[in-house]
């Protein structure tokens, strides 16, 4: 019986455990739930949209799908994005829709369980705090968990 407890409890914290990808955006670590990545790929052409507001940077065509790109430096109110052989376009998928996301460098996947993620208050006198729903720690490091689907959908 008290295998069933115990295996009761694993899988409880499997399900209070969440993957992110870790991203970097100028010096700052971010984190992206996974379950909205479609795709990660290399820096392409990207063709400019006449009258797009400022943090678009225009379209891309991935596999015959037109996809909007952002800059997500941009968003949050940073510099211009300085492109490298790191940059990555993050394909999202939110509620049907399909966009790309400018990142400086795509680090790693980390699973943070609840005890590892601290909701912060959004404030609006910090540049780019509503974006942010919680800080992970993971090895020693604080993560900004962006609420990419406020990101997008504001847009």
């Amino acid at each position: 019986m008290e295998e069933v407890k115990t295996m009761e409890k694993a899988s409880d914290e499997a399900m209070d455990a969440v993957q992110y990808i870790v991203v970097k955006i100028g010096n700052e670590q971010y984190g992206i739930n996974i379950q909205y990545i479609d795709n990660i790929v290399r820096n392409q052409r990207i063709t400019r949209v006449p009258k797009a507001q400022s943090y678009y940077k225009g379209v891309i065509n991935l596999r015959g799908e037109i996809i909007p790109v952002m800059s997500i430096r941009l968003k949050l109110g940073l510099e211009d994005d300085n492109y490298t052989d790191k940059t990555r376009i993050i394909i999202i998928k939110v509620d049907g829709a399909t966009i790309g996301v400018i990142v400086d460098q795509v680090k790693e996947v980390v699973t943070l369980e609840s005890t590892d993620i601290e909701t912060v208050a959004r404030s609006g006198s910090l540049v780019g705090s509503g974006y942010i729903s919680a800080i992970g720690k993971s090895n020693d490091e604080l993560i900004s968990l962006l609420d990419i689907v406020a990101l997008i959908e504001e847009s």
